[in-house]
């Protein structure tokens, strides 16, 4: 399917840091609730992902990804998880975080 560049710029891709993380033993499939912040524009926000074959909670603070931060929020289970959180999954079907390589501004938008 072909979309145009308007439609792509509909969809608000920023970057943040994640201040916290941490498991998510309630989630039907192992997750990690993390909290991102993206600045003074659009604030913390929270997100859960299935990320545990990759990342520990430690290991995610202070890291940068990537988020999609215009869907509405999405309950699930008792968290209300207002981003979603950009991966791909690696050849066995886990998820590896899309990031940056140099840090950038919170709130950032992908161009």
């Amino acid at each position: 399917m072909t979309i145009s560049f308007d439609d792509f710029l509909k969809v608000d891709i920023r970057i943040g840091t994640v201040v916290a993380a941490e498991h998510f033993p309630e989630a039907r499939k192992p997750a990690i609730k993390l909290r991102i912040d993206f600045g003074p524009d659009i604030g913390v926000k929270k997100s859960s992902a299935q990320i545990v074959a990759h990342y520990t909670p430690e290991a995610l603070v202070g890291r940068q990804v990537a988020a999609v931060v215009n869907f509405p929020p999405r309950q699930i289970g008792p968290f209300m998880s207002e981003v979603l959180t950009l991966g791909f999954e690696d050849e066995a079907g886990r998820v590896v975080l899309i990031g940056v390589d140099h840090p950038v501004p919170n709130g950032a938008r992908m161009m």
